[in-house]
């Protein structure tokens, strides 16, 4: 039934608190973990500014993304897992959604980082609008206190 199963990351502890429950359900099922970090674009802060801090800003967090995601794929290979990893740029929810359609995958699995009040009003539940929007089953595993 699940062939790929896409689990986001964004290199916290918070968010690797669903990989227990995705390889769990990935070694059940024989699937393909995807893993996906997504990067928030510097460049709009340091547009008028500089230009070049900006770049020098992408390069940074493309690098340390790589790093992360490869480290987190290896480990799972060592383990007996199918992985592949993708980063893009972009608002983090959109593209998860964006990515689950265009790799077809059978499950998005993710962690909510639990905030609430003001820090959820202000900065919006990610969890939410993947819930809300996605058309295939979403596997969420809420964040320890």
């Amino acid at each position: 039934m699940y062939k790929r199963i896409l689990v986001p990351l964004d290199g916290s502890k918070v968010a690797e608190g669903v990989l227990p429950h995705a390889k769990s359900l990935a070694y059940s099922e024989g699937a393909e973990l995807v893993l996906l970090t997504v990067a928030a674009n510097p460049a709009m802060e340091f547009m008028f500014s500089d230009p070049g801090s900006a770049q020098e800003a992408i390069f940074e967090q493309e690098e340390k993304s790589k790093q992360y995601l490869s480290e987190i794929e290896n480990k799972l290979k060592l383990e007996g897992f199918r992985t592949s990893t993708l980063m893009r740029v972009g608002s983090v929810a959109e593209v998860i959604l964006g990515v689950a359609e265009e790799l077809q995958v059978d499950a998005i699995a993710m962690s909510t980082h639990g905030r609430t009040g003001p820090a959820r009003w202000l900065l919006g539940s990610i969890a939410e609008r993947v819930v809300h929007n996605s058309g295939i089953p979403v596997l969420l595993i809420r964040a320890k206190a």
